[in-house]
C-alpha cells in the first residue's frame, strides 16, 4: 500500500465522527505483556478499566488553563493542520492517564510517580553531524523561537486518543539554528534515564535510555514540534517536562518525552519499541488504520473523556487526519513494508 492522503478544505485537516471505545481485552493484553517483562513472569492483575474509566471521566472539566502549574502562553500558530476543530480533552484526564513507562506501567502510575521529577535546571545536548553541537539549557531553549500554541489529536498505538492544546515551536527552528551536515539523515532523540528519580528504570519492560528517530524530512515537518507546554502552562512532570516531541501523525509512543540529547546520524538510530518488539513496532509508526497492530484493530478508536464503555468507536484517519500535510513524506513506500 502507498501513502495517500484524504482531504479537506480545512487546511485540508479531517474532522471525525462520534464515539467509540477500545475494547478492554486490547488495552489488558498489552499491559498484562508490559508487566510480565518487568516481573520476569507472570504479571500482576489489571486494575478494573471500566472502573479507571469512570474516575477519569467524573474528574474531568472543560479544557482551559487549569491554573496548577506556571502559565506558558502562545500564540495561536498558523502552520496548516496545527489547529485541529476538535473538542479538547479535559486537562484532568490528559495528566491523569498516561503512558511514561519510567513511572510505572499503569495508566495512574506517571502522575502518581513523576512529581519528584527534577527539570530544573535541565539540558539538552547536541550531538553528532550538525556543525554547531553544544549544550542547550532550558532558558535557551524557550528562547529559540515564538512559542505557539498548537491543538493536536494525538492516538495512542493501543487504540485510544486525545485531543491536547500544545505550547511550544516547531522541531524545524532548532534543528536549522545547530546546521546539520549533508551526512545528517537521521534524528534521535534520548531522554531521561535515572533510576533515583525513576522507579521503572533498570527494568526489564524496555532497553533504557528510551530513544525515538525520525527521518530528517520528517524531522523538519512544521508539524513535528518540540513542545514545552500543554493548556496554556509548563508542561507536568507525567506528560513529559520540561520538553518533549510531539508528532501528531505518528502514534504516540514517538513523541519522547522529558529529552536530553537530540543526535544528528547517517543512519537510522535504534528505538525503544522497535527494539522491545520489531514485529509489533515499526520505526516509521505512522497512524495507518489500514495496518493493523499484531493483536488489535487500528481501523478504529475510542477518545478518552468522550466515549463512554460503550459508545461506538470512530474511526481512525491515515496519518491521524494530517495525511494533506504529510503524506507527501512517504510516496511511493509501501506503508505496510514500512509501517
Amino acid at each position: 500500500m502507498s501513502a495517500r492522503s484524504h482531504g479537506h478544505p480545512d487546511h485540508g485537516f479531517l474532522h471525525p465522527v462520534p464515539s467509540e471505545i477500545t475494547p478492554r481485552e486490547v488495552y489488558a493484553g498489552r499491559r498484562q505483556w508490559l508487566r510480565q517483562l518487568a516481573a520476569g513472569t507472570g504479571g500482576a492483575v489489571l486494575a478494573s478499566w471500566a472502573a479507571r474509566d469512570a474516575l477519569a471521566q467524573a474528574a474531568s472539566s472543560p479544557a482551559g488553563r487549569p491554573g496548577k502549574l506556571a502559565a506558558l502562553p502562545g500564540a495561536r500558530s498558523a502552520v496548516p493542520g496545527a489547529m485541529t476543530m476538535d473538542k479538547p480533552t479535559a486537562y484532568a484526564d490528559a495528566s491523569t492517564y498516561n503512558n511514561y513507562y519510567e513511572f510505572g506501567t499503569d495508566k495512574a502510575d506517571p502522575a502518581r510517580n513523576a512529581g519528584k521529577l527534577q527539570t530544573r535546571p535541565w539540558t539538552v545536548a547536541i550531538e553528532g553531524e550538525v556543525k554547531k553541537p553544544g549544550v542547550l539549557d532550558l532558558e535557551s531553549l524557550l528562547k529559540l523561537a515564538p512559542m505557539e500554541e498548537r491543538l493536536y489529536r494525538l492516538r495512542c498505538v493501543e487504540g485510544w486518543s486525545m485531543v491536547i492544546p500544545w505550547v511550544g515551536f516547531s522541531l524545524a527552528e532548532l534543528i536549522r539554528k545547530v546546521e546539520p551536515t549533508g551526512n545528517a539523515k537521521y534524528v534521535e532523540f534520548v531522554t531521561l534515564a535515572d533510576p533515583k528519580q525513576m522507579p521503572m528504570v533498570g527494568s526489564r519492560v524496555l532497553d533504557w535510555p528510551y530513544v525515538e528517530g525520525l527521518r530528517m524530512d520528517e524531522a523538519m515537518h512544521p508539524l513535528a514540534m518540540l513542545a514545552f507546554g500543554m493548556y496554556g502552562e509548563v508542561l507536568p512532570n507525567q506528560n513529559g517536562a520540561p520538553v518533549r516531541l510531539v508528532v501528531p501523525w505518528k502514534y504516540g509512543f514517538k513523541s519522547a518525552k522529558s529529552i536530553v540529547k537530540i543526535r544528528f546520524t547517517d543512519k537510522q538510530p535504534g528505538t525503544a519499541w522497535n527494539k522491545a518488539a520489531q514485529q509489533e513496532y515499526g520505526f516509521f509508526s505512522n497512524v495507518n488504520p489500514e495496518v493493523d497492530h499484531p493483536r488489535w484493530s487500528q481501523a478504529t478508536e475510542r477518545r478518552i473523556g468522550e466515549d463512554g464503555l460503550f459508545a461506538k468507536k470512530r474511526p481512525t484517519p491515515m496519518f491521524n487526519g494530517y495525511g494533506p500535510q504529510v503524506a507527501s513524506l512517504y510516496a511511493g513506500m509501501d506503508l505496510r513494508k514500512f509501517f
